[in-house]
């Protein structure tokens, strides 16, 4: 599929695009209470990423329970087994139920026991996952639930935003997950007495570290620049592009992490810069669901290839639209066509996460066939509003011919 690869590049999610106002050094400052009201929360607790937010949860909880283990999908963020390893716990990973980012139930029930420390169901892409059954099978055992919202800010069940039904929930603020300080982190508890705990670990473990907030304010500086179709060739293409053809998927997504996670308070000026944006987000995820609601139609008219989607009564986010592919070899055909062509089409995460060699240490060798077939079957499409509706079209029409 031919393209302009250096001036029209289409982001492969749907991020808020930036205002320079919102970098003004003066201003609204108050994060918390920004994203508390989004949300309809008493209380958010700001950390420096999803990841950081997670490995206070995990501290805090540990510390109140002294368990142990925790159970992951099989497939999701690499980051997520970093952080339980960062803790000092013992990862479990449960297979998905056949072509959903849910966990097999029984196996679920399986893994569960009385050293069960929490359990992660993942609202991944933005779609609401089932918390209902794990809240279940932790009921029987004792457990914590923490939703894995990180790139669901936004989605709802029933008018309800999603990581308030398990015991917690965090979400992200990285770069291409809607709103930005990139890098930051929101993480909510429904109990006092949790969300008292998390405070108390985020103080003790989370130091101000100068160099990493210099580092990030830079950071969140020049994305404003770039962050743009006439610039993003240059800052996210061209990478993309070397990755690809070196063969090296994982750099092409950005999913190789170090196990050196990262922990530092936010500063004040980009918290002023996500307070001053929150008052965007609702309007800009409103016209995204709109446009995914509207193109979503297309895809299920082809055979072949199926769209994720959410659960009746719930309304997830739209970063991406999330593909599933009869077989790898029908998804690969596609990618090839359209994977580098600067129109949105990327992967989530490249593999299961035992399948990562670099993982080997934390995860370890696991039987889970489904998470394997999902990670070796599915795409992913911008649903960025940049994406105009004839390269939308092209794209569909590519992935339908191959489909057939």
């Amino acid at each position: 599929m031919a393209t302009n690869r250096l001036f029209s590049e289409i982001p492969p999610t749907a991020g808020l695009p930036p205002r320079w106002r919102d970098l003004l050094p003066s201003g609204d400052g108050d994060l918390a209470r920004r994203a508390a009201d989004f949300l309809g929360v008493e209380h958010v607790q700001v950390e420096c990423s999803g990841t950081a937010s997670l490995v206070v949860a995990l501290t805090a909880m540990h510390r109140l329970s002294g368990r142990r283990a925790v159970v992951v999908p099989a497939y999701t963020c690499p980051l997520v087994a970093l952080a339980v390893a960062y803790c000092g716990l013992e990862l479990r990973l449960c297979d998905l139920a056949p072509g959903s980012i849910d966990f097999d139930a029984a196996a679920l029930a399986r893994l569960c026991d009385r050293d069960t420390l929490a359990i992660v169901p993942t609202h991944l892409g933005g779609r609401v996952a089932d918390v209902a059954t794990a809240k279940a099978v932790a009921a029987n055992v004792g457990a914590f639930v923490i939703e894995d919202a990180a790139q669901a800010l936004g989605a709802r069940v029933d008018g309800r935003s999603v990581g308030l039904d398990g015991d917690a929930g965090f979400f992200s603020l990285a770069v291409g997950k809607g709103l930005t300080t990139f890098e930051g982190g929101l993480l909510v508890a429904r109990e006092a007495a949790l969300r008292d705990a998390f405070a108390r670990v985020s103080r003790e473990i989370v130091p101000f570290r100068f160099g990493w907030e210099l580092k990030r304010s830079l950071q969140l500086a020049g994305y404003h620049v770039v962050y743009r179709p006439s610039l993003l060739g240059l800052a996210y293409g061209m990478p993309l592009r070397r990755a690809l053809r070196a063969g090296d998927p994982i750099a092409a997504v950005g999913d190789g992490f170090s196990p050196d996670i990262p922990l530092h308070t936010l500063g004040h000026w980009r918290q002023s810069v996500g307070a001053r944006a929150f008052a965007r987000l609702p309007d800009f995820l409103a016209a995204c669901t709109a446009q995914a609601q509207q193109r979503k139609a297309r895809f299920a008219s082809i055979a072949g290839v199926d769209i994720i989607d959410d659960p009746i009564g719930a309304n997830g986010a739209w970063p991406f639209f999330l593909l599933r592919m009869r077989d790898e070899q029908t998804r690969d055909a596609a990618l090839r066509e359209l994977w580098g062509a600067g129109v949105g089409v990327s992967r989530l995460f490249i593999h299961a996460l035992p399948d990562y060699a670099y993982l080997q240490a934390v995860v370890g060798e696991h039987d889970v066939p489904n998470a394997r077939a999902f990670a070796a079957t599915t795409l992913t499409l911008s649903n960025s509003p940049w994406l105009d509706d004839a390269t939308f079209d092209a794209i569909a029409s590519t992935i339908e011919r191959i489909a057939a």
